[in-house]
């Protein structure tokens, strides 16, 4: 049962750390209002296991967990909407892009990767996250961490017209 004292100390933290959280979900789902579903319900969890998190300190990573977890499951559950096509659409690029049209695509290509690579890349860039604490978050080997962010750096790069970087002498 929770005690008021426990409630109060909850809705403290909510209200400190509740935007960016909700900056971290937006990039994880990459929709306003799923970004507000999925923060609500990783909230929820947190509320439920207060007295079982020892260390309050850690609870943005326990948040950022249960958001990761709780988008797996969601897309996990989502049918495959994707065909594969012969034909590549046509890429244009212009020269002269403002510094909000710059945002809009990037936003736009992110919220095309795929779930994990869009996760890896939010937990690397967006919450300056390092690669072990990456894997531990989603699960996954440090190697796996890796080639996930170098893929999806290609793909942002790809999708932004971005020439890729040659190999270092």
């Amino acid at each position: 049962m929770q005690t008021a004292g426990w409630e109060e100390e909850f809705r403290e933290y909510v209200v400190a750390r509740g935007p960016s959280l909700l900056r971290a979900a937006r990039q994880l789902t990459g929709h306003p209002l799923d970004a507000e579903d999925l923060l609500q319900n990783a909230l929820t969890k947190t509320y439920q296991a207060w007295d079982r998190i020892e260390d309050h300190g850690a609870l943005d990573g326990y948040v950022r967990r249960a958001m990761v977890n709780i988008n797996i499951s969601q897309w996990r559950r989502r049918k495959l909407e994707e065909y594969p096509s012969d034909e590549l659409p046509e890429m244009t690029i212009t020269e002269s892009v403002a510094c909000g049209d710059v945002h809009e695509r990037l936003e736009q290509a992110l919220s095309e990767l795929p779930e994990r690579m869009r996760a890896a890349i939010v937990l690397r860039y967006y919450e300056d996250m390092t690669e072990p604490e990456i894997a531990r978050t989603l699960g996954i080997s440090v190697g796996t961490v890796k080639s996930t962010v170098s893929r999806a750096m290609a793909k942002l790069r790809g999708a932004l017209g971005i020439p890729a970087q040659s190999p270092r002498p």
